[in-house]
């Protein structure tokens, strides 16, 4: 399945192994065998005894009998209860490094947060361009991104009181809320949706890129104060919650057509890189409207 969310794009992301190709595969009966393999054939419970095996005592099938369950079994396949504790593990590290941040970090000294932000950075691209799942690299990502979103909430406390937990709370709704419409099927995630989303963020991601870098050179465009600030703002958070249906879509396509378990880490990966995007823009956009006041 080839993936419409950057995260997932890579060849071989959400796609099938062939031992999930389902009917079709299975090996050919043996002489005196059930096509389907059935594990009662030529035993006690059914069909002919196999030629040369005793019939089991009465010793042997009691205990059978008192043996405990198998319990159910694994089939390698990715589930949305993989997925929602994978995430959980990558939020909860973002989280735990956030507050690290948060006690350690000096106000006046924000070098830390900008390296571990700057190392975050190159490990999100590492993971989002790398073909096999490596958890351990995601949770380095989370780690360090939490660590700099830690100081940088920090940072912005000092300024505006409440701030952190109003941007929390805020990333929190716009999850809940696109998570219900999308559910619901008020939002459809079609090719036309995609491209239109993804055309947006390209356009936006430029301009942010050329505003940053007129800001090195000392002009500035307003784009992150006054009434043009607010707007941006608004699109920014508008991007992420359209990141976060193409999430949705592509995990729910990657248990359709049977993902193997360990691609719950990057449906993870992805989750948390879009409400990463969105705190950020939640927190600049509660900070102008404040600033405002």
């Amino acid at each position: 399945m080839r993936s419409r969310n950057p995260v997932f794009s890579r060849e071989g992301s959400f796609t099938r192994d062939n031992q999930y190709a389902g009917f079709g595969t299975q090996p050919a009966a043996q002489p005196g065998q059930s096509a389907y393999g059935s594990p009662y054939a030529g035993g006690p419970y059914g069909g002919p005894q196999a030629a040369g095996q005793p019939p089991l005592t009465d010793e042997q099938l009691a205990a059978m009998y008192g043996a405990p369950s198998a319990g159910p079994a694994r089939t390698g396949r990715m589930t949305m209860d993989d997925v929602v504790a994978r995430t959980a593990m990558t939020l909860l590290t973002l989280v735990a490094f956030g507050a690290v941040a948060w006690f350690t970090v000096p106000v006046d000294n924000f070098a830390p947060a900008i390296g571990a932000a700057l190392v975050a950075m190159v490990i999100g691209l590492v993971v989002s361009f790398k073909r096999s799942v490596n958890p351990g690299l995601i949770l380095a990502y989370a780690a360090l991104e939490g660590f700099f979103l830690g100081a940088l909430s920090k940072a912005f406390e000092t300024l505006f009181q409440g701030i952190a937990i109003q941007a929390v709370l805020g990333t929190a709704a716009v999850f809940a809320a696109t998570l219900i419409a999308y559910r619901s099927g008020r939002i459809r995630v079609t090719p036309r949706y995609t491209r239109i989303g993804l055309t947006i963020a390209m356009g936006f991601l430029l301009l942010m890129l050329v505003n940053l870098v007129a800001m090195l050179f000392g002009a500035d465009f307003g784009l992150r104060s006054g009434p043009l600030g607010i707007v941006v703002g608004l699109i920014g958070i508008a991007l992420g919650a359209f990141f976060l249906t193409l999430d949705y879509a592509e995990i729910e396509e990657g248990i359709r057509q049977g993902a193997p378990e360990k691609e719950a880490w990057r449906a993870a990966f992805g989750l948390t890189l879009s409400l990463v995007w969105i705190y950020l823009e939640m927190l600049r956009l509660i900070a102008i409207l404040r600033g405002d006041d």
